[in-house]
């Protein structure tokens, strides 16, 4: 093998071998998936934006404690999801149900009660341009 060659293959041959320790990319747990729908910017509020999301919960997913920087719209299109945000009680939302989240709030409770039956909701987000919709993980009170 050329020197040149050997030069190459240790350094990617060692970052190989280090792939299980590097930590995946951020995105929705597993059980969870999102999808976009629109996104527009709001003329009569200058550097804002709205942007409508769908989001499948599968059966008994429960989504970590997250936060939004912006105001968020939430109506469920099909199935249950149960809700709590800060210390509040949690509730129940069924098809057709809504509620809205303000800026900062911490979403201690996303989740699918039914063990059988998929739950599907839309988040419409008004929020700054380059705000972060979703902030997912622990969040310390």
């Amino acid at each position: 093998m050329h020197r040149k060659f050997k030069t190459i293959l240790l350094p990617l041959t060692l970052i190989a071998s280090m792939t299980p320790f590097i930590a995946p990319a951020a995105g929705p747990p597993e059980g969870v998936s999102r999808q976009m729908v629109r996104a527009v910017t709001l003329p009569d509020i200058p550097g804002h934006k709205l942007t409508a999301v769908t989001v499948k919960l599968d059966p008994s997913v429960t989504i970590p404690s997250h936060k939004h920087e912006g105001f968020v719209f939430v109506y469920v299109l099909e199935g249950t999801v149960r809700s709590r945000l800060d210390d509040n009680e949690a509730t129940e939302f069924n098809a057709g149900d809504s509620w809205v989240e303000p800026p900062g709030a911490i979403h201690t409770l996303t989740q699918n009660p039914s063990k059988t039956e998929t739950a599907r909701i839309l988040a419409i987000f008004v929020a700054k341009s380059d705000a972060k919709l979703t902030t997912s993980g622990e969040i310390a009170n």
